[in-house]
């Protein structure tokens, strides 16, 4: 009997130890991070919105150069789109408000083309296959808008746009939307610890 009661007292003694043991152990655990949720339609749809947005400010702006190397105007592109508002009237040398409408129809069209693009894709594809993909629909939206529905739409583009600086820009579009991935989740924001006090020094040695 005094064996038996002898073992349940170091029982209950080891059982006393860890219990703390246990609990410190827990706290010092550190906390798994929490898993980011991947991005909604909106979300996609914002992404490629941005992207698409950047893409044609970069395919204008090559169009502009390419077309100031041929002594063009450098607002042919968006001149010439214009003439879907203005007719053969928004074909001049310069920049007027008629290019306002050109430039915000390039802007709209290629926008939008991003926003769906990214939200069908999302996160599905790796940033590789997502940038191949990317040049692949904007090559196929030149062919078929340039090549089919300006054609019907607005024949003086079809007939006036620069085809080998158009389909180049297209490419240009095409790899700056391929970046939409990164816009698909928000950049994680850096906290910056505050610098410990310096010790104040001392005036002048104790008397």
């Amino acid at each position: 009997m005094e064996g038996h009661a002898q073992q349940q007292a170091d029982a209950s003694a080891v059982e006393a130890i860890q219990a703390p043991v246990e609990a410190i152990a827990v706290e010092v655990e550190p906390a798994a991070p929490a898993p980011v949720p991947r991005p909604d339609g909106l979300t996609a749809s914002l992404a490629g919105l941005q992207a698409g947005m950047l893409g044609a400010f970069w395919m204008l702006a090559w169009l502009g150069l390419s077309a100031t190397w041929q002594k063009r105007s450098f607002w042919t592109a968006e001149n010439l789109m214009a003439t879907a508002f203005y007719g053969g009237a928004a074909i001049r040398p310069e920049f007027t408000r008629e290019t306002f409408a050109g430039l915000a129809l390039y802007l709209m069209i290629y926008s939008l083309l991003g926003a769906l693009l990214s939200a069908v894709v999302r996160d599905r594809l790796p940033r590789g296959r997502a940038l191949l993909l990317s040049v692949v629909v904007a090559m196929s939206w030149y062919y078929l808008s340039f090549r089919l529905i300006w054609k019907a739409a607005l024949p003086l583009v079809f007939l006036l746009h620069a085809t080998q600086a158009t389909v180049f820009g297209h490419v240009i579009y095409g790899v700056v939307l391929g970046r939409f991935p990164l816009y698909l989740y928000p950049k994680p924001v850096k906290v910056v610890e505050p610098a410990p006090p310096e010790p104040e020094s001392g005036s002048g040695e104790p008397s």
